[in-house]
């Protein structure tokens, strides 16, 4: 049984508005043993795509390979867009060496509702995948119910879009009510957020099919034959990256 743990801490500044939120990243990134034209970091591997995407969109000119410099130009991105990323599972233990969601047991999962109390500025989680078994949105779900929370439909196209209503609670300090009390008391105050998530198509191979099945990408493509699922997701992306 290999024990999966995810290599990367959650990539978050004080000013984030939109979270990306996945699961765990091939196991080779935890072992260290990447391949050519992976990079080091969040989302890093060349086959996942998700950088191709972000790359195609704002004309990037990304490096793929092992350099700290490939590491520093999507760093460099996600900061300059107010953009962080948070996979939602910490470890899992898989039988098989892959990086099948539905490889994943005993999973530990992320606070990210945590993440969320601690930076105020994010409004918006990104979940690269659906509400499929083991997926970012299913985690999430499950995730949540531990708070009291669910999610509202806001659309169920594909992105389907949902929204919640977060509790936010502040401290404010006080002073002492008399002398013998050495530290502030903190009162606190609750207050609410509204945060949107997006389950936008898994950049894996295995969502090809899925999206070949839907009625926009047949439309698209019976329009233009050279239109594929690389440019359906770089489309849809595009609003929200």
């Amino acid at each position: 049984m290999f024990k999966h743990q995810h290599p990367y801490a959650p990539f978050i500044q004080e000013d984030t508005k939109k979270l990306i939120v996945g699961t765990l990243p091939p196991p080779r990134f935890s072992t260290g043993d990447l391949l050519e034209k992976d990079v080091d970091f969040c989302y890093g591997s060349y086959y996942n795509s998700l950088w191709l995407f972000i790359d195609k969109i704002h004309a990037l000119n990304l490096r793929y390979d092992n350099s700290q410099e490939a590491i520093d130009e999507r760093k460099q991105f996600l900061m300059e867009h107010k953009i962080g990323v948070c996979d939602i599972v910490e470890s899992a233990e898989r039988d098989k060496m892959d990086a099948s969601d539905l490889g994943m047991q005993n999973i530990v999962l992320r606070d990210i509702i945590g993440y969320l109390q601690k930076y105020p500025n994010i409004d918006t989680l990104l979940f690269t995948g659906g509400n499929s078994k083991n997926g970012p949105e299913y985690f999430f779900r499950r995730h949540i119910k531990e708070y009291g929370l669910k999610l509202n439909v806001i659309s169920n196209e594909v992105p389907r879009i949902h929204e919640f209503e977060l509790k936010v609670v502040t401290k404010d300090n006080e002073e002492p009510h008399s002398s013998e009390i050495s530290q502030s008391l903190r009162s606190f105050r609750n207050d609410k957020r509204t945060i949107k998530t997006v389950s936008l198509t898994s950049g894996s191979g295995a969502a090809n099919i899925s999206i070949s099945r839907l009625p926009l990408y047949q439309q698209l493509k019976a329009k233009n034959k050279d239109f594929n699922t690389f440019d359906f997701r770089v489309m849809q992306y595009r609003e929200f990256l």
